[in-house]
């Protein structure tokens, strides 16, 4: 028998909560098997937490949850490997411009307030030598 897990499994496993990983079932990324009284009752084989665990290595680069899933379904069809690759770099590509704009920005502003800094002190060391006098 395949292993199987429940949400809390899963949710303990990863550090997420039940309301996490139902939020990502309700954006397809999860789709577990139902059983009980209304299908209450979740069911992740080991497929499905490896689609959480890949879902969770993606939020952690900066994807966002459509690439993510875009990118991770693509390993479940029987295309070729070749187009999977592309357009996972090509999404690679667009988010490492993303950060490296946003780390220009950050660079930008920590620049300024190290300047503001520097006048501050300045001014701190003009009026406390003004003080003297």
């Amino acid at each position: 028998m395949a292993t199987q897990y429940t949400i809390r499994d899963l949710a303990k496993e990863f550090d997420l909560t039940t309301r996490a990983i139902r939020f990502y079932e309700d954006m397809g990324l999860l789709r577990p098997e139902r059983h009980g009284p209304g299908g209450r009752n979740r069911i992740y084989s080991a497929r499905e937490r490896a689609r959480l665990r890949l879902t969770l290595r993606a939020k952690r680069l900066g994807l966002s949850l459509t690439e993510a899933k875009d990118i991770i379904d693509m390993y479940d069809s029987p295309r070729d490997t070749v187009p999977q690759l592309q357009k996972f770099i090509a999404v690679l590509a667009e988010h490492r411009k993303q950060l490296e704009l946003q780390m220009q920005e950050v660079q930008a502003n920590l620049d300024e307030v190290k300047q503001h800094e520097r006048e501050a002190k300045q001014l701190m060391a003009k009026h406390n030598t003004d003080e003297r006098v």
